[in-house]
């Protein structure tokens, strides 16, 4: 299984260009990869530099046919003629897709940070043919620190509770071992909630700040914690960086903000991380996790 992940800032690449077909393209010459995780997705924001408005949520959808798309929008707000404004993030998968979770992140008052806006914890159980597993992304704050904090704390309260739910059912046998469980394909439908999981996204911190290290530590026992890809795959060194590569006038030094983690019971099956550090497609690079 390979995934990729990007934070596509609405696909504006360094030239200014807003160009969904080239954030495909670039994403596909990385790898063939069987789902795309995608951050900064906006529709009818015309408002946006070298944005038409156009609804990028279609737009990339189409350009992957195969896939099955599952937007997270986190901002949703009024546009001109009745059409909303959204924005947030896009999973693209080509691998079959159950249970579909959105979990609004803490967007709590902050008087001493510059106004943010809305954060989501897009969730996606995917059935890879190694089992199935959690695929989650997200983009947390950027200029609130005790948001951003929040925000994974949230972040370790769902995977603990998607765990303690994984125990329950493994414990109750799975959808047979439970009588009453309901498999009619009502909106009560069991579909089971695995504790594997992947996590992706821009966190908006970098590699040395305590919330990485607090992302994955132990959150009950028995349950797999969430741990850095990247130096599962590459011991030793040091984290290539993600953002502001090329784009200078945003970013006047490049560091690495965008990380993918996984939970420890798939660890053994992390065969490679890598980013790609050539493509000027955003401001960020995508990055790229296989699994065996």
């Amino acid at each position: 299984m390979k995934l990729v992940t990007w934070n596509i800032q609405w696909c504006r690449g360094c030239d200014g260009r807003v160009d969904p077909r080239r954030i495909v393209d670039h994403a596909r010459a990385l790898a063939d990869f069987d789902v795309l995780c995608l951050q900064e997705v906006a529709d009818n924001f015309p408002s946006l530099a070298g944005s038409a408005g156009e609804d990028q949520f279609a737009e990339l959808s189409a350009l992957l046919p195969g896939f099955e798309a599952v937007p997270g929008v986190a901002v949703d707000v009024p546009g001109e003629a009745g059409r909303r404004r959204r924005f947030g993030n896009l999973i693209l998968s080509r691998l079959p897709v159950l249970r579909v979770l959105r979990h609004a992140l803490p967007w709590l008052a902050d008087a001493g940070s510059k106004p943010g806006m809305p954060r989501l914890l897009l969730e996606a159980v995917i059935r890879s043919p190694s089992g199935d597993l959690r695929v989650m992304t997200t983009h947390l704050e950027y200029f609130s620190a005790s948001q951003r904090a929040a925000q994974v704390e949230s972040i370790r309260r769902i995977h603990a509770q998607s765990c303690e739910q994984a125990a329950f059912d493994a414990a109750a046998g799975g959808a047979g071992g439970t009588p009453g469980r309901n498999t009619t394909g009502s909106p009560f439908h069991w579909y089971p909630q695995p504790a594997a999981a992947i996590l992706t996204g821009d966190f908006n911190f970098r590699p040395e700040d305590p919330l990485h290290q607090r992302l994955q530590a132990p959150i009950a026992e028995g349950a797999p914690r969430l741990q850095d890809s990247w130096t599962i795959a590459n011991p030793g060194v040091p984290h290539q960086h993600t953002n502001g590569v090329y784009d200078r006038v945003q970013w006047p030094a490049s560091y690495a903000c965008d990380f993918i983690y996984v939970t420890s019971d798939l660890a053994t099956r992390v065969r490679r991380v890598q980013v790609d550090g050539e493509s000027q497609a955003s401001d960020h690079q995508p990055v790229l996790i296989e699994l065996g």
